[in-house]
């Protein structure tokens, strides 16, 4: 059967205001996310604390994801299709560290749930050492269902496809098998009920430590609101899964809107949620904002030839 397919391109006005805003975003972000790795690996108090080491974890993977989908999102314009090879690069990597971010979610409520309801064993259970081998096990995780569609579409298709083709980058242009595409719905749902599950696990197990607490001890209060944001966080998440469904329905809405449809889809979905770190941890974190002051403190004596006087290294 022949299709006929519709070339969507924007005014030349349009495309350099979309670009110009994802730019700007995206160099917004990107300092914000520099500015919190530089504070966690100048300071060696964070290494010892597998808290931070998962949160310094999360933001340098949603740098590279923000990195990644903000190339494909330039290289669109420009060349509006690439190679099949690199196409399935940029792929794989969005794929991976978009499903990394919710798995990683679910770490660090785990993790907080430890650190409220079973504090005499927290040493024990969440050392550094394992805590290296979570992440390693959250990579697993999320890499190796979706690395099988790589390897279906080498077995399936002939070399020259990947060599001699250039497709509009999309995940449905390079992993074309519709049982690829069932397989993926299927494991999406499986993902994201099992991180549901661990927050509300972890929220209602924290929410009920911070009852029996006394009021002066706002520790479970403060990680009952941080598994809470996780929630949204993990809502906002759930959004890349929903959101070609959406955009049907939108598209039979607002005829002739697809583009701007589109545009809105990749920065509720893709930005929006890579700023609830910064704030969960950046703003909200005594510890982390004690020091965050501290660099900026040095760096703005530093221009002005002023000595800085060092903070107490007390814990939150």
């Amino acid at each position: 059967m022949n299709t006929t397919s519709v070339l969507y391109r924007d005014t030349f006005t349009m495309a350099l205001v979309k670009n110009l805003i994802v730019v700007l975003i995206w160099l917004v972000l990107t300092y914000i996310n520099c500015t919190l790795a530089a504070t966690f690996f100048r300071h060696q108090t964070f290494y010892a604390d597998p808290r931070y080491i998962l949160f310094i974890h999360m933001v340098i993977n949603d740098g590279i994801q923000l990195t990644v989908t903000f190339a494909l999102f330039i290289l669109s314009y420009i060349f509006y299709k690439i190679n099949v090879s690199l196409c399935c690069f940029f792929v794989l990597v969005a794929v991976f560290t978009t499903r990394n971010t919710p798995v990683s979610l679910a770490g660090m409520a785990i993790e907080r749930y430890i650190a409220i309801c079973k504090p005499l064993h927290y040493s024990q259970i969440c050392t550094v050492k394992r805590t290296y081998a979570v992440i390693g096990l959250i990579w697993f995780i999320c890499v190796a269902p979706d690395i099988t569609d790589l390897f279906v579409t080498l077995a399936t298709e002939p070399i020259s496809f990947f060599q001699h083709n250039s497709v509009f980058c999309l995940r449905e242009s390079v992993f074309k098998d519709p049982i690829l595409a069932q397989k993926r719905k299927a494991f999406d749902i499986i993902y994201f009920s099992c991180v549901f599950l661990t927050l509300v696990f972890t929220y209602l197990k924290i929410l009920f430590a911070a009852r029996a607490l006394s009021t002066a001890d706002t520790s479970a209060q403060k990680a009952r609101n941080t598994i809470l944001l996780h929630g949204v966080q993990l809502a906002m998440c759930l959004l890349s899964y929903i959101s070609p469904s959406v955009e049907i329905v939108l598209h039979v809405i607002f005829p002739g809107r697809i583009l701007e449809i589109r545009f809105a889809n990749y920065l509720i979905v893709y930005i929006l949620p890579r700023f609830l770190s910064p704030i969960i941890y950046g703003a909200r974190d005594k510890k982390f904002k004690k020091y965050l002051r501290m660099d900026a403190l040095r760096c703005s004596c530093k221009y002005k030839g002023k000595p800085v006087v060092p903070l107490n290294k007390d814990r939150m």
